[in-house]
């Protein structure tokens, strides 16, 4: 927790709040017993969270998570980004892991509640955003292997630039043929504590090689590619005068990010020609030398739209376009943006302003 002691101090963190370094004051709770059901949302003091060394998440991994952000308008308002849709996800991950769905309004009444509560926190600057982080985890303390029967949800919130830093720089990124991320009928598409510890060696060696992240390869034949360790990918190919883009389908092995679907939608709105489309690793490096895959960019809720420039594949290192950003992936991040800010219409309603009466939407401090 990092409270600051002065509207100066504050003030200096908003302005170069990197990620996620700098806590707010406080966390939203919300509990789950198998008798009552849901709590009330309760807004409280930060603290630590405190748990009996036998409690079932610790042991057989009943943990999901999201991550949502809300945005400071030019007016001073501040909006939450598509928060019910966050719920909804979280709820798809519980079930996967036999856990409870807190309902989506519910779930978004409770981050709503935060965000009133550290308005003050919501940085103003394009890019810069409150960056929730809600953990689902079971709390009862047992060691059979079976669902717990209760759950804790706790909201933390972080004034934060993009992941990859405010200037989205672009990402240097390797494909690996030793490990797999997910299978078809695993947990691939959900958001659970467990997916994430399984890529951190493979990604701590790709960063030890030089490079950024790890493009994942299909499970089976290593043959397709899927995602990012924390991002969606897209391609951006040259279709004569037209551009064309795609990104793989959600068919349980990647998370369905709402990045990914916002950028979807926008893209549909401006008449570009875009695909959901299975691309194997062959047709990406023979579009790179051919000129025809003239872009790729990553995109997540804590990344937005970063362009990848580099690729190690195959034991070859290739330059994705010239190396830089492609304006397709400026076009659609500054589109993300501006509708996030309040810069242009929200014609799919996709913004829940923070109102007061978001204040009391959340019970105690």
């Amino acid at each position: 927790m990092s409270e600051p002691r002065s509207a100066e101090e504050l003030e200096a963190i908003l302005k170069d709040p990197g990620f996620c370094r700098y806590s707010t004051g406080h966390t939203a709770v919300v509990d789950w017993d198998a008798e009552t059901g849901w709590s009330e949302p309760r807004v409280e003091p930060w603290s630590d969270l405190v748990m009996d060394p036998a409690t079932l998440g610790l042991h057989y991994g009943q943990a999901v998570f999201e991550g949502l952000k809300a945005f400071r308008s030019a007016d001073g308002s501040v909006h939450l980004f598509r928060p019910e849709d966050h719920g909804r996800r979280l709820a798809r991950s519980a079930a996967r892991l036999a856990m409870a769905e807190m309902p989506a309004t519910l779930f978004s009444r409770a981050c709503a509640a935060l965000v009133a509560a550290d308005q003050r926190w919501v940085p103003g600057g394009y890019g810069q955003s409150l960056y929730l982080r809600p953990l689902l985890i079971a709390t009862e303390p047992d060691l059979g292997l079976r669902p717990s029967k209760s759950y804790r949800c706790v909201i933390l919130a972080y004034p934060a630039d993009p992941c990859f830093g405010a200037g989205f720089r672009p990402l240097s990124v390797t494909t690996s043929t030793e490990t797999v991320r997910a299978v078809r009928g695993g947990t691939g598409e959900s958001k659970c504590a467990g997916n994430y510890a399984a890529g951190l060696l493979t990604r701590t060696e790709a960063q030890a090689a030089g490079y950024d992240e790890v493009l994942w390869l299909d499970g089976l034949e290593r043959s397709r590619i899927e995602e990012l360790s924390t991002m969606n990918v897209f391609l951006v190919w040259r279709d004569g005068a037209r551009a064309r883009v795609t990104t793989p389908p959600c068919d349980g092995t990647i998370v369905r990010g709402l990045t990914r679907d916002s950028l979807l939608t926008l893209a549909e709105d401006r008449g570009l020609a875009v695909a959901q489309e299975h691309t194997t690793i062959d047709a990406v490096r023979t579009g790179l030398r051919s000129g025809e895959l003239a872009e790729v960019f990553a995109c997540g809720t804590a990344g937005v739209v970063v362009p990848v420039s580099r690729l190690g594949t195959g034991g070859e290192d290739m330059t994705v376009g010239d190396g830089g950003e492609g304006p397709m992936t400026a076009l659609l991040r500054n589109s993300l943006l501006d509708v996030q800010h309040g810069r242009t219409p929200d014609t799919h309603g996709w913004l829940r302003t923070i109102t007061w009466a978001d204040e009391n939407g959340g019970r105690g401090a």
